[in-house]
């Protein structure tokens, strides 16, 4: 009598529970299989797939070609003529659009076909819902003052006098569209509870930047191009009144800082495609965080006798050390087969787009303080330039000769940031184990698990800000407490932008050092099933191949594993 009772009441249990399953409201975005709704199929062809892609890339674009992806702190926008409608209808329309994309995706089953195929799919999948988390969640328009900055500062991005052809009426289009901007920026940044006030500080001082960028514009156009200096001077007072409005009302927004760690994880499965929770998240941080200051330790200790490294002092040696490095590079890669060196991937533009882009020219003085980062590359420059240079100077060289219609190129909604910004982070330190500083001063070492450490104290912000454990202030005095030499971050310009990149641009440090610790995973599940087979130049070669996508789809097209896979949809 009793085990039937027991019996009775085990199985009400399951049935009040799948009852409760049936009546939980479904999950925005994703794959059927996870929300409970079902899937009518209307197709299994791959080409539906390339033409509901290219169609969702030129929907994105929109009538201006204006929306090309998401940066670290924003929107990326070019080719406007002038300022696109952020107002609250143009964007819920915009965001009434996407529901069709989505359900055109459901209707498609790629059940049949190759892996490589299926990758190409969540792909897709990842950008719906990139589209879809900007505008339900973020929002940027509505809640994040910077944002406007950001598309004033674009309409700046011009090529050097003089101008050519329809450049000038493009570039003076824009820059009498800035009044407009700051305008319709008053008009829909209307809800101050929606805005967080580390928000507008983070505007504030990015107006800043914006402003000088403005003010050397003119300089350059007095020469060349005079007329249009009256309308950069427009511009530039409507920049102030922006700036000033910002500063009447930041008193008044009250908005929480961060997107939560249930939007945060969404983000995390739906669009990041990372098989892992926030608290995983937290703690293989503080795990690599860990590691890393304990082998900076080892390293000063390792070298104590050791005469210091003395830093570069003088424009002409910081354009030697760098070009020095770059060669020591190229001959490692080359000579110890890490990967094929392709003929076109070669540093020549580099040195216009990375080391002359740094705003040094050999005509300035030596400045008495510099970058958080040139501290380290002053002495050191092999580490920054691996990461600049092979890691993303590369891979740009790359994307352009990727003609895969779904996988070219970096991916938007920072979709492909821990495969980029992890890997480049990577090669700093595991070619360091390969051989890259042996000969060099030993106290390089120590410079990479500096650098590397500033990586993982930047992720600790990212994740403790977005969780609204942290406001901006107490992410900073973590940063200035504990990156070595943190001292060198207080009150800094690079302090600020590197937690304006990861505050408004969700995850961006986070997935840095989370896509380091991915390739390692992959790397070590690729050498184990290929035992004495494996081969480093293959491997990476294989890596490269597969394009700029998450490395959890990497991996299960390399290896097969859908373990990691199976946990995302």
């Amino acid at each position: 009598m009793i085990a039937t009772r027991n019996l009775l009441v085990v199985l009400a249990l399951l049935l009040a529970g799948f009852v409760l399953y049936l009546l939980l409201p479904s999950e925005p975005g994703g794959d059927p299989a996870e929300t409970g709704t079902t899937r009518t199929v209307a197709s299994n062809d791959y080409a539906d797939l390339l033409s509901l892609f290219g169609e969702f890339r030129s929907f994105q674009q929109g009538d201006s070609g204006n929306i090309q992806s998401y940066s670290q702190s924003g929107w990326i926008l070019s080719n406007l003529d002038a300022a696109p409608d952020f107002s609250a209808t143009a964007m819920a329309e915009q965001y009434g659009e996407l529901g069709t994309f989505q359900a055109r995706l459901q209707s498609i089953d790629p059940t049949d076909w190759s892996i490589s195929q299926q990758v190409d799919y969540q792909l897709v999948r990842a950008e719906l819902n990139g589209y879809e988390f900007q505008h339900r969640v973020l929002s940027p328009w509505s809640r994040d003052p910077g944002f406007y900055n950001d598309v004033i500062a674009t309409f700046a991005w011009v090529a050097e006098p003089p101008l050519q052809g329809s450049e000038v009426a493009v570039l003076q289009s824009r820059l009498q569209s800035v009044p407009d901007l700051v305008q319709q920026a008053k008009a829909n940044l209307t809800d101050f509870s929606l805005i967080a006030a580390d928000l507008a500080t983070l505007a504030i001082l990015s107006i800043g930047d914006t402003r000088s960028d403005y003010e050397a514009l003119a300089e350059g156009l007095r020469v060349h191009h005079p007329e249009l200096v009256a309308d950069v001077d427009s511009a530039l007072i409507a920049i102030d009144d922006y700036e000033d409005w910002i500063r009447s009302n930041e008193d008044r927004m009250t908005g929480t800082i961060g997107v939560g760690r249930e939007n945060y994880n969404w983000l995390l499965r739906n669009v990041y495609l990372l098989p892992y929770t926030w608290d995983d998240i937290r703690t293989i941080v503080e795990l690599e965080d860990n590691r890393v200051i304990t082998f900076q330790r080892l390293e000063e200790n390792r070298n104590r006798d050791v005469p210091p490294i003395v830093p570069v002092g003088s424009q002409v040696e910081y354009r030697e050390g760098i070009e020095e490095a770059v060669d020591h590079i190229m001959s490692f890669l080359r000579n110890e087969e890490i990967f094929t060196v392709h003929d076109f991937l070669v540093p020549d533009d580099y040195f216009d787009s990375r080391l002359y882009g740094k705003g040094y020219s050999l005509e300035d003085p030596w400045p008495e303080k510099h970058d958080y980062f040139f501290n380290f590359s002053h002495r050191e420059a092999v580490m920054e330039n691996t990461h600049e240079l092979v890691g993303h100077h590369f891979d740009m060289l790359r994307a352009e000769r990727d003609s895969h219609p779904i996988r070219g190129g970096e991916r938007p909604y920072k979709i492909s940031t821990a495969r980029d910004e992890g890997l480049a982070f990577a090669l700093e330190e595991l070619l360091m184990h390969a051989g890259y500083l042996d000969g060099r001063n030993p106290h390089g070492r120590e410079i990479t698990y500096e650098q590397a450490a500033f990586r993982t104290v930047r992720a600790l912000s990212d994740i403790y800000m977005h969780s609204g454990d942290w406001s901006l202030e107490e992410a900073m005095r973590f940063c200035v407490a504990n990156a070595p030499h943190g001292e060198l971050l207080d009150g800094s310009h690079h302090l600020w932008f590197e937690l304006d990149t990861t505050l408004r641009g969700v995850g961006h440090h986070m997935l840095m050092v989370l896509g380091k610790v991915q390739f390692m995973k992959v790397m070590r599940d690729r050498a184990n099933q290929l035992g004495d087979d494996f081969n480093l130049r293959e491997f990476l070669d294989e890596v490269y191949a597969a394009g700029q996508i998450p490395w959890s789809l990497m991996r299960w097209e390399m290896t097969g594993y859908d373990d990691e896979v199976s946990r995302l949809w």
